[in-house]
Formats: C-alpha cells, structure tokens, sequence
C-alpha cells in the first residue's frame, strides 16, 4: 500500500476547525513528496442531542479557548443557532460522500462545512445545507444529494466510524502516517505547525527511503 497521511477528524469538532490551518500546511508538505491526504471521519456526535442555553454556553466555551489557543475566527453570536441538534452524523457523512464521488473535494468541502458552521453560524446537520456546500466544492448538486442520502452512504460513515473506534481514537484531531498498512501516529490534538512539520519531515524522509 502507498504511503498517505491520514486525519481522523469531525467537521463539527472546534478542535479540528483551530487545526485547519496547519493540517493544510502538513498536507502540503507530505503532498510535496508524492504522499496523499486522506479524510476520515470519527463521529463525534453520533446521537440527536438538542442545544439548550446551558449547552450553547458550554461549547461557546470550548470555542473560545480553541480561538485562543489557534487564532481561529468564530462567530461567537449567531454561533450554535436555535433548535440546532448536535448530531455530527450528517456532516461526517457528507464527507464520506464527497470522498467516494470526487476525493480531490473532500478536503474543500471539510473547510466549506467548517467555516459555514463555525463564522457563519449555518446549520450544517441539515441535508439541505449540506448539498448546497458539496455544490459549492464542485460536485454536481443531484449526483451529491442521491449518494448522499444512500444506503452505501451510511454503511461507508458507520465503517470510518468503527475503524476509528477499533484504533482506540477517542479525540480529535489526529492525524496518522501510513505506508505499507503501518501507521504512526503523528498527533492525538491540536498542535502548532512548528511542532509538527519536522515530525512529519523525518517520517517523509525515512517513507522516502524504505
């Protein structure tokens, strides 16, 4: 099996949105030398959970250290709009989609799906919304929303979902080195990219010559 990096990660994680950043620096970096990226999505909200004001509160919370931590801009006033249900399903299915239909459009959709929930305050656990971005990311609007909506669909996010679980994943972002079905782990959380590129440059370099 080629070498490729993979990100464990949920559109709907605010950790994930601070990381953004410097996941595209590193995927860069590893594309750079002939390694791919590749998305995959761990689920983090798998059950219809209904944000009250408590709630709205304590993740508002958790987006201001992540704003304080990255830099990362969030609309802290019409974030988390009401009668949002915080099931990360939908999101991370889309995903799964995008990277069946057109994987050159999953990352793009990730970052639409992010900045749309993060700074603009959309309801992105909405098929409708969803469409409208994959849309946006360049695939076909009626093609997106049947594969989206299909049992293939499903059964493709329950399996990212299961792989993340069986690795014993329980936060994200992660992100994995793979090559020849080995994997290494080259962070569990948020990291700066000064932190990080040198860690995936040694992996790279010894990739290069194995």
């Amino acid at each position: 099996m080629p070498a490729r990096l993979l990100y464990v990660m949920d559109p709907m994680c605010s950790w994930c949105w601070g990381f953004a950043p410097v996941l595209e620096s590193l995927a860069e970096q590893a594309a750079a030398a002939g390694v791919p990226l590749q998305l995959v999505v761990g689920g983090l909200r798998r059950e219809r959970i209904g944000v009250d004001a408590a709630a709205r509160v304590r993740y508002l919370g958790y987006w201001q250290a992540v704003n304080a931590s990255t830099g990362q801009l969030f609309n802290f006033e019409q974030g988390l709009p009401e009668g949002l249900v915080y099931d990360t399903e939908p999101a991370c299915r889309a995903l799964v989609t995008a990277r069946q239909l057109d994987p050159e459009s999953t990352w793009p959709l990730a970052k639409l799906i992010q900045q749309a929930f993060y700074t603009e305050g959309v309801d992105v656990t909405q098929a409708g919304q969803l469409v409208r971005l994959a849309e946006q990311a360049g695939i076909p609007r009626i093609e997106f929303a049947e594969a989206f909506d299909s049992p293939a669909a499903h059964a493709a996010t329950a399996a990212d979902f299961a792989w993340v679980q069986d690795l014993g994943i329980a936060g994200f972002p992660t992100l994995l080195a793979e090559r020849d079905g080995q994997l290494a782990l080259l962070t569990n959380g948020y990291q700066p990219l000064d932190a990080l590129a040198p860690l995936l440059g040694r992996w790279l370099e010894r990739a290069a010559h194995g």
